[in-house]
């Protein structure tokens, strides 16, 4: 008999030859919480977008008021309109794809910081936009 063989034996009779029941499967998939995985980057990407909409929506804003810069900022405010609707609809879509709560490496928390970020983004776009329309 091989080595192979009485180990699989062995795991046999003390019963360690795998989960006996789907909850215990689940739990003993549990991703490690360093792991990179598809959900984590793609709600952190969306996070990061959405980011990157709050920095151009407050400097359009504050162009719009003549603050900063001589340009009305009608182009940063679409940007940041734009970013901040795409954050949010990438968030979405990872928070309704998830299975599971925060550390289970769907990147639900990712996802509804994205959410979040995102409205920010979307709402600081539109008032400069609108600034923008009014002082034109």
């Amino acid at each position: 008999m091989s080595t192979r063989h009485l180990f699989a034996a062995a795991a046999a009779l003390l019963g360690e030859g795998g989960p006996a029941t789907p909850a215990a499967a689940r739990a003993s998939a549990a991703v490690d919480p360093y792991t990179l995985t598809t959900g984590r980057l793609v709600g952190t990407a969306a996070a990061l977008v959405a980011l990157a909409g709050v920095v151009v929506g407050v400097l359009a804003l504050a162009r719009s008021a003549g603050r900063v810069g001589n340009g009305a900022g009608r182009r940063g405010a679409l940007v940041a309109l734009v970013a901040g609707l795409a954050g949010m609809v990438t968030g979405g879509l990872v928070v309704a794809a998830a299975e599971g709560g925060p550390g289970t490496g769907y990147g639900i928390v990712g996802g509804f910081a994205a959410l979040a970020i995102g409205l920010i983004a979307a709402v600081l776009g539109w008032l400069a936009l609108a600034r923008s329309r009014r002082t034109v």
